[in-house]
C-alpha cells in the first residue's frame, strides 16, 4: 500500500505535529507533503524524513509570515501542490492540508484537530474582536471565502477521523459530516515520568502563547497568588506575555524532550486555562504523575478525572468561570488536596502512542 500524509504546514512544535510524528510511526514509508517546513521551528525529527513543500516555502520565512501571506498565497500554493497516485491519502489538518491536489483513485482519510479556526471560529482570535469599520469588513469577507473553501474542499475527504467527540460535532457543523471516527491524539508517556523525590514548588504551563490560549488568565492569576509559575513556549504574544508578567513568572522555551519532562514531573500541578479541542499537554502533566487545573470545557471533558472529594480517582480540578477568581479559587484548593500519582500515569496510559498507532492502522485497513 502506498501512502501520502499530508500536514498543514511545520512551523511550530505543537501537539498537531507531534502527532504527524506518530502516523509517521504507524506508516515510516509514507511520504510526507506541507504548505512549508522550517526545521528550525519545529520538531528535530521531522529531518528523518523527505519532505515535499509547495510553492509557499520561499515566502514562509517564519510563522508571522506565512500567517500574513496565507490569505490568498499560501491558499493558492496548496491548491497547486499535487500529489501522484497513491493508494491512501491521510491528511493531518485544521485548514489547509485538505486543500491538495489528488488523485481520484486515492482513498482519502482526514484527521481533523478542528475545522479551520478562522473560518468557523473567528471570534477566538483577538485581532477579529477589536476590528471594526472597514477592517471588520474585510475580515467577514474573507471568512466567508473562507468557508466556502474550506467546505467544499472537506468533501473530498472518504473516511473522517476526529480526535473527540466535541471536535465531531463541529466537523458535523461545519462540514455536514455525519459519520465520523474518533481517534485520540496520542501521549508519548514514555517521555514523561514520576518523580516523588523532590518538593514541588512551582506550577507549570506547556502552550503556544496566542490570545486563543489565555495564557493571561494564568499570568494575572499568578501574579496575584504571587506563587511561582513557569511558562514553556512560543508564539506572536510572547512579549505582550512578558510584560504584563510579575518577577514570580518564569518564561521557557527551546527546551529539550528531558528538561521538559523534568519541568512536568517537578511541577505542583499544570495549569490549563483555555478551552481547548483535546489538551495533550495535560494528558503529559498526568504522564508525569502531575494534577491539571483546567478550565472544564472541550475536549478534558473526555481525558480528565474532575476532583469530586475522591482524590485518588481523580487527575484534575476543573474551574468553571474562565475568569481570574475562579482560576484562583480552583489553586487554591488543590493545594489542599494530596493526589495520587500512579493513578494519574496510569490513567494517562491509556491515550499512549502506542494505542494511537495500532487504532490507526485499524481505521485505514477497513
Amino acid at each position: 500500500m502506498t501512502i501520502a500524509i499530508v500536514h498543514d504546514d511545520l512551523m511550530r512544535r505543537g501537539g498537531a505535529e507531534q502527532v504527524v510524528l506518530s502516523m509517521l510511526k504507524a506508516f515510516p514509508q509514507a511520504d510526507l507533503y506541507t504548505m512549508c517546513y522550517r526545521p528550525n521551528l519545529t520538531y528535530e525529527e521531522f529531518k528523518n524524513y523527505k519532505i515535499k513543500t509547495s510553492y509557499f516555502q520561499p515566502l514562509a520565512r517564519n510563522e508571522k509570515f506565512m500567517k500574513w501571506l496565507f490569505f490568498p498565497f499560501g491558499l493558492m500554493a496548496m491548491k497547486m501542490l499535487k500529489l501522484k497516485e497513491y493508494d491512501v491519502v491521510l491528511i493531518s489538518t485544521t485548514y489547509c492540508a485538505k486543500y491538495i491536489k489528488i488523485h481520484p483513485s486515492s482513498k482519502v482519510y482526514i484527521y481533523t484537530y478542528t475545522p479551520f479556526r478562522l473560518a468557523w471560529n473567528s471570534t477566538s482570535y483577538k485581532e477579529y474582536n477589536k476590528s471594526t469599520g472597514l477592517l471588520r469588513r474585510m475580515f467577514n469577507y474573507v471568512i466567508k471565502k473562507l468557508q466556502v473553501i474550506d467546505r467544499n474542499e472537506a468533501q473530498k475527504g472518504n473516511v473522517f477521523i476526529a480526535m473527540t467527540n466535541e471536535t465531531a460535532q463541529r466537523i458535523r457543523d461545519a462540514y455536514g459530516i455525519q459519520n465520523i471516527h474518533i481517534l485520540y491524539p496520542p501521549v508519548k508517556c514514555y517521555n514523561f515520568n514520576i518523580n516523588n523525590s523532590t518538593e514541588k514548588k512551582y506550577f507549570l504551563l506547556v502552550s503556544r502563547l496566542e490570545f486563543y490560549k489565555k495564557v493571561d488568565l494564568a499570568i494575572e492569576a499568578f501574579n496575584q497568588l504571587g506563587l511561582p509559575l513557569v511558562i514553556v513556549g512560543n508564539g506572536s504574544k510572547k512579549k505582550e506575555l512578558m510584560a504584563m508578567s510579575n518577577s514570580n513568572i518564569e518564561f521557557k522555551t527551546g527546551l529539550s524532550t528531558v528538561e521538559l519532562a523534568n519541568l512536568y514531573s517537578n511541577c505542583k500541578a499544570f495549569i490549563f486555562p483555555q478551552y481547548e479541542d483535546y489538551g495533550i499537554t495535560a494528558l503529559e502533566a498526568n504522564a508525569s504523575g502531575r494534577p491539571v487545573i483546567a478550565f472544564g470545557k472541550g475536549g478534558v471533558l473526555e481525558t480528565m478525572i474532575n476532583y469530586n472529594y475522591h482524590n485518588e480517582k481523580a487527575t484534575s480540578i476543573f474551574f468553571y468561570e474562565q475568569n481570574k477568581q475562579d482560576l484562583i479559587k480552583a489553586i487554591l484548593k488543590l493545594m489542599q488536596i494530596k493526589f495520587d500519582s500512579q493513578f494519574i500515569r496510569s490513567h494517562a496510559l491509556k491515550f499512549d502512542e502506542g494505542i494511537f498507532v495500532e487504532k490507526l492502522k485499524e481505521i485505514l485497513s477497513s
